[in-house]
């Protein structure tokens, strides 16, 4: 399965809901990627696909500073799960790919 794409996240937290965007890459045949929401732009380390499962962390600084672990489901276009941050109750998550445009070619 793959998990290469621009993803938009929407995170239930118990200060309202959260959106983000989460781009998923391979370099050097590693799985890596990219969050940006609320104004920031971080890094997503120990990303890792394990046959449906997808899990990854990040830290935040906005609304807070914050460590995030997810740990999600993938199943075709759409992803289901939670993100947690430390003692905090997880947060219940849920995503869908863009759409990739298609070429125009003549």
């Amino acid at each position: 399965m793959s998990i290469e794409g621009t993803w938009d996240l929407s995170m239930s937290t118990p200060i309202g809901k959260i959106k983000a965007v989460v781009e998923f890459r391979r370099e050097d045949g590693v799985l890596a990627g990219t969050a940006h929401g609320t104004g920031e732009e971080v890094p997503l380390s120990e990303v890792v696909l394990d046959s449906d499962r997808l899990t990854w962390k990040q830290s935040i600084t906005k609304p807070m500073r914050l460590n995030l672990a997810f740990a999600v489901t993938v199943d075709g276009d759409t992803l289901t799960g939670t993100s947690k941050a430390g003692r905090l109750p997880a947060s219940k998550v849920t995503g869908e790919r863009r759409a990739v445009p298609a070429s125009t070619e003549n």
